[in-house]
């Protein structure tokens, strides 16, 4: 298993669910990917877009403006 981080700042949706399916579509069963962005709606819309996908949100976080997510890829 490998961590892999995605910097998506700056992006409004849907970009940072896009930009983190398209990381994702890259990485293996069980990889993780560390996911920073600055629109708010991330917070819900990545967790959502895990679970219609089969990946687990492992952590959430909300500080100095940045929104932070650890994803861990599921099987595809």
């Amino acid at each position: 298993m490998s961590h892999y981080t995605l910097d998506a700042k700056r992006l409004m949706c849907p970009m940072p669910v896009i930009r983190t399916q398209d990381k994702v579509a890259e990485l293996k069963t069980g990889d993780t990917l560390e996911v920073t962005c600055t629109d708010p709606g991330a917070l819900n819309d990545i967790p959502a877009w895990c679970r219609i996908n089969g990946h687990v949100v492992i952590s959430s976080s909300e500080e100095k403006g940045e929104v932070i997510i650890t994803v861990k890829v599921g099987e595809a």
